[in-house]
C-alpha cells in the first residue's frame, strides 16, 4: 500500500513498501534535470556531458562540445575560479571533481593535437562590429562566425586578449597558450583588427557597413584616490604596473613594496612584485579579511609566495621610504570606519588595486544611449543597449568582472544579435530544475581522493614568470572525469533495469536509455528509490 501524507492525506508519491493496489495511480517517468555544475558556469558549458565523453573515451568529442560553449577551455582551465566546482554535489560526499583541471587538460590536449574549430555551414552575409578583443570581444566574434556572420574585432591594444594578455602574470597564463586559442578564431575567418581605437562607433559602423555592434571593451581604467605623496614616481596603479610587466618590461620596485586594495588584481600585483625581486610585498586593505574580494584561491597563493596581509588599515599618506596608514574598525552594520590612530610602515613603492573602470566616454554622444555610472545600461536578457542594433557586455555592463562571465556573455550577445538579425522574437524555453544531493539516491559512489595538479614550490616559483602550475596526465583527467556523478540524468548503470519486479523497464541499447511499459508497470516506484541520479520521477497517473 501506498504511504499517506501526514498533511494532506493523499498518497505520497515518493515511497512504497512493496507493490501497489491493483488500480496504478502513479507511475515513472524517466526525466533529464539540471546538474550544478552547468548552472554554476558562467560561460554556461554542458559539464556533466564533456565528462561523460571522456569516460567514455572520447576526447576529442569532449572537446568539440565543451567548446561549443567556450572557445578557450586551455585558457579557463588555468584562470577561471570554477563555481562550477563549488556548486558540484560531489564536494558534500567527498570533495567536488576538479572540473578545471580537466578542462585544461582538454584544451591542452587540443594544442598539442592541432584541433580546430569547423568552419560556419554556411554564411549569413550579415556584418557585425566587435568593439573590444578581450574575452568577452573574442568570444562573440568566435560564437557569432560559427552563425555565419562576418565578423571584426577592433582592439587599441598591439595584441588580441584584453586583460588575458594584459592583466593576468604569465605564471598564471602562459602567453603561448593564449594566442594558440585565439589562433583558432582567426584562422574560421575572425578577422582582428588590433591598434584600431574606435572614437565614433556611429561612423565605424557605417563605413564598415556593419548590420550589428557588440561593444566589450573592458575596464582598464584605474581608479585613483588622493594620498598626499612627496615622490609620485614611487606610486603607481596596479593595471599600468601589469601591462608594463607584460610586456616584458621589468620595472623597479625597490625592497618593500604596497599594494594597496583587496581584489584579485591586488594580488596578482603583490605577486608580480615578489618576482622583481620585492623581499617584502604587503597587502594593504581597508576591511577584513572576510570582505575581501579577491578569491580565495589568490589570496591562499600570495601568502605562500610570502606576501602579507595587512587588515584594517587604509594609506593616508606616502613619503620617501614610509608610508602612513590609519587603523580602521568595523561598526555595528559591518563598515570599515577610521579610528585616529595611525602607525608607520615601510615601503619603496605603493601599488595602488583600487579597482578599474571601463573608458566609455567614446559612447557618450551617441543619442539614446544610457549609462549607470561607468558602465552601459543594457537589457539583462538581451544585452542590448537602449539604441537598437548595438549590444555591450564584459566588464563594461553590470556584472561580476571575471574572464569566464565575458566570455558568458559573449556567447549570449552572439545568439541575441543573431536572433535579433533574422528577427527572431521567440523566449529561449525555461532551465530544467536543479538537482540536489538530497534528490538523488547514491547507492554505489564511494569516496575517492581528487586528483589535483601539482604546483612548483613558493620558494621556485617566485624566481621567474614561469607556469606554476602542471596539468593533469591523461590518466588522471580520466579518474576525475569518473568522479562526477552525473546529477540528474540517467547514464544506463541498468539499477531500474534490474530493480523492476514487473519486467517493464525496456533497455533500448547503448546510448538510447530506456523505457516504460506502462502495461506491465504496478507504480511501485522501485525504480525510482534505486535510480542513484534522480533521472526517474513518480507522477501522478493522470499527469502528463
Amino acid at each position: 500500500m501506498l504511504e499517506r501524507n501526514d498533511v494532506t492525506g493523499l498518497p505520497d508519491l515518493k515511497t512504497t513498501t512493496g507493490r501497489v493496489a491493483p488500480v496504478r495511480s502513479r507511475r515513472p517517468i524517466y526525466l533529464d534535470l539540471l546538474p550544478p555544475c552547468n548552472a554554476g558556469c558562467p560561460a554556461g558549458e554542458n559539464i556533466q556531458e564533456w565528462l561523460r565523453l571522456i569516460k567514455a573515451g572520447e576526447h576529442e568529442a569532449a572537446w568539440r562540445q565543451l567548446t561549443a560553449d567556450n572557445p578557450f577551455p586551455a585558457i579557463h582551465g588555468r584562470v577561471c575560479y570554477h563555481p562550477c566546482e563549488t556548486a558540484c554535489n560531489r564536494k558534500d560526499l567527498d570533495a567536488a571533481v576538479s572540473i578545471h583541471s580537466v578542462e585544461r587538460y582538454l584544451g591542452d590536449l587540443a594544442l598539442e593535437k592541432g584541433w580546430a574549430f569547423e568552419p560556419p555551414a554556411r554564411e549569413s552575409g550579415r556584418r557585425v562590429l566587435v568593439v573590444g578583443g578581450g574575452p568577452s570581444g573574442l568570444s562573440a566574434a568566435y560564437h557569432l562566425r560559427r552563425l555565419g556572420h562576418e565578423v571584426e574585432i577592433h582592439d587599441s591594444a598591439e595584441l588580441p586578449g584584453g586583460m588575458m594578455r594584459y592583466g593576468i602574470p604569465e605564471y598564471r597564463l602562459p602567453r603561448v597558450v593564449l594566442d594558440d586559442e585565439i589562433k583558432r578564431l582567426t584562422d574560421m575567418g575572425v578577422v582582428i583588427r588590433n591598434n584600431t581605437t574606435v572614437t565614433d562607433l556611429m561612423a565605424t559602423q557605417a563605413v564598415g557597413r556593419f548590420d550589428a555592434v557588440f561593444i566589450a571593451i573592458g575596464a582598464h581604467l584605474s581608479k585613483r584616490v588622493d594620498i598626499p605623496v612627496t615622490d609620485a614616481s614611487r606610486m603607481v596603479d596596479a593595471v599600468s604596473f601589469l601591462r608594463e610587466v607584460a610586456k616584458g618590461e621589468r620595472p623597479v620596485v625597490g625592497r618593500r613594496v604596497a599594494v594597496y586594495g583587496g581584489g584579485n588584481t591586488a594580488m596578482d600585483a603583490a605577486r608580480v612584485a615578489r618576482r622583481l625581486g620585492a623581499e617584502e610585498s604587503v597587502i594593504v586593505y581597508r576591511r577584513t579579511q572576510a570582505q575581501m574580494p579577491a578569491n580565495e584561491e589568490e589570496r591562499e597563493s600570495a601568502e605562500r609566495e610570502g606576501v602579507k596581509m595587512n587588515w584594517l588599515r587604509t594609506i593616508t599618506e606616502m613619503e620617501q621610504g614610509e608610508m602612513t596608514v590609519e587603523i580602521m574598525e568595523l561598526d555595528e552594520d559591518g563598515k570599515a570606519r577610521g579610528t585616529g590612530k595611525f602607525e608607520k610602515l615601510a615601503a619603496d613603492t605603493v601599488i595602488l588595486a583600487l579597482g578599474q573602470e571601463a573608458d566609455t566616454a567614446f559612447l557618450r554622444s551617441i543619442p539614446g544611449m544610457n549609462f549607470d555610472h561607468d558602465v552601459v545600461r543594457v537589457d539583462p536578457d538581451t544585452l542590448m543597449t537602449d539604441v537598437d542594433g548595438i549590444f555591450a557586455g564584459g566588464d563594461m555592463v553590470p556584472s561580476e568582472r571575471t574572464v569566464t562571465v565575458g566570455v558568458g556573455h559573449g556567447k549570449k550577445a552572439a545568439r541575441c544579435i543573431d536572433k535579433w538579425l533574422n528577427l527572431d522574437r521567440s523566449q529561449r524555453p525555461p532551465k530544467h530544475r536543479i538537482v540536489h544531493l538530497e534528490d538523488m539516491h547514491l547507492w554505489y559512489f564511494g569516496g575517492h581522493s581528487r586528483r589535483q595538479h601539482s604546483e612548483q614550490q613558493p620558494e621556485t616559483r617566485i624566481s621567474g614568470f614561469g607556469e606554476i602550475v602542471a596539468g593533469l596526465s591523461p590518466k588522471e583527467a580520466e579518474f576525475e572525469a569518473r568522479r562526477c556523478l552525473s546529477c540528474g540524468n540517467c547514464f544506463e548503470c541498468d539499477g531500474c533495469l534490474g530493480a523492476c519486479p514487473e519486467d517493464a523497464v525496456i533497455k533500448l541499447g547503448p546510448g538510447n536509455r530506456y523505457r516504460f511499459d506502462y502495461e506491465r508497470c504496478t507504480g511501485c516506484a522501485t525504480c525510482y528509490e534505486q535510480c542513484p541520479v534522480h533521472a526517474i520521477d513518480m507522477i501522478q497517473e493522470n499527469q502528463r
